[in-house]
């Protein structure tokens, strides 16, 4: 036997990636003891009653496994809500499931629909988990861009890159990173664009919550036809502000709902019981959802009054927690560092992580455009803007 310690080699899935911009972002901001507006979360607790009520299921037994799709109560508790909001009617036994997270319902919907060679439009900017997702199906994507600086769908394009080897598009509104939200407009052309069409729609809804100014969030389950070829996503991590639990979920019509089961129960089996009972009872109560759009809207106001001392250029932000900004009109010679770069030196020597715009494209396409989250207490956003002031 020889004496020396050998690791086989293996051949990557995921040859091109490495660490994600968060966590290099969050790990720089910790170093320079900066203001981290980089990563999506909030830094402020959740409600007590949510805690309360996870702890009282613990206490009543509910810790080994639950049903494969779900505890029951949260499933239905979730179909009542989609139909008060969104006026569809799904079955809580055939068309929901309860996930580990946002991020795994995407790839396990990826995984359930899509066959090797199979085509996936993608929009970028675009979340970065929806491309390795697709690599790992065996999918081809096709990015196709939303229309630079105001960020909504350019249909001519998404229409020029349908073929009939494209199986499904990934949508996300309100959209990470922009902030941009898709209109009725935009849901009815998508919905006559896939018209005749066996396309499935993965629609990423996980900040449908946070949608500002008066406006309704049009999910695609607002329009039957839409609602017919769609998996939904969404996520309770999001609305409930407690990323960390990790739990989400999926509405689709039963046969795609049969086909992601098959996935999902292979990869997480299923979601942290006791977890499930308290959201349940949680939702018993619809207030904190419905005032999420004034919590986030406050927010987001008081964070663009501040920015506004500044040379930076708000761009539109419309719904979810994310405020992007331009920095090529400041004074400072920084201003023609790229997106990564200025990232990187505003963390080092102003005190404020942000993430560029660059990182959500597969190209690193540049904009000198940046994202702050403003999910953060009025403490922390009153320190960042007292740094970014110098601005």
């Amino acid at each position: 036997m020889s004496d020396t310690l050998h690791t086989p080699a293996v051949s990557s899935r995921l040859p091109a990636v490495g660490t994600t911009i968060f966590s290099v972002m969050s790990a720089l901001a910790q170093q320079h003891e900066a203001v981290n507006l980089g990563q999506g979360f909030p830094d402020f607790p959740c409600d007590p009653k949510l805690i309360d009520a996870v702890h009282q299921a613990m206490l009543a037994g509910h810790n080994q496994y639950p049903p494969m799709p779900g505890v029951p109560a949260l499933r239905q508790a979730i179909a009542a809500k989609i139909q008060c909001l969104y006026g569809q009617a799904f079955d809580a036994d055939a068309s929901i499931t309860v996930t580990a997270g946002a991020t795994q319902a995407l790839l396990t919907c990826l995984l359930a629909v899509v066959q090797p060679g199979d085509e996936v439009i993608v929009l970028e900017p675009c979340y970065d988990s929806y491309l390795p997702g697709i690599a790992m199906a065996g999918g081809i994507p096709v990015r196709v861009p939303l229309t630079p600086g105001s960020f909504r769908p350019d249909f001519d394009r998404i229409a020029a890159a349908l073929t009939p080897r494209t199986r499904a598009i990934l949508i996300n509104t309100p959209h990470n990173p922009s902030g941009t939200v898709w209109s009725e407009e935009d849901m009815l052309r998508l919905q006559h664009l896939l018209d005749g069409t066996d396309v499935i729609v993965i629609s990423d809804e996980v900040y449908e919550h946070m949608v500002f100014d008066g406006a309704p969030h049009c999910s695609v389950t607002r329009y039957p036809a839409l609602a017919a070829r769609s998996m939904i996503v969404s996520s309770f991590g999001k609305t409930y502000h407690v990323t960390g639990w990790k739990v989400g979920y999926v509405a689709a019509p039963p046969a795609l709902t049969a086909e992601f089961r098959k996935i999902h129960q292979f990869n997480v089996f299923t979601v942290n019981t006791p977890m499930q009972h308290g959201l349940a009872d949680y939702m018993r109560d619809p207030q904190p959802y419905l005032q999420l759009p004034v919590f986030y809207q406050r927010k987001r106001d008081l964070f663009a009054e501040g920015l506004r001392s500044t040379r930076l250029q708000l761009l539109p932000c419309t719904g979810t927690y994310f405020q992007c900004v331009r920095y090529g009109d400041l004074s400072v010679p920084e201003r023609d560092l790229s997106e990564g770069e200025f990232c990187q030196w505003l963390t080092r020597e102003v005190g404020v992580a942000a993430i560029p715009l660059s990182a959500f494209y597969a190209d690193g396409f540049e904009q000198k455009i940046i994202r702050f989250c403003f999910a953060k207490r009025d403490e922390t956003l009153a320190l960042a803007l007292e740094r970014l002031a110098r601005l």
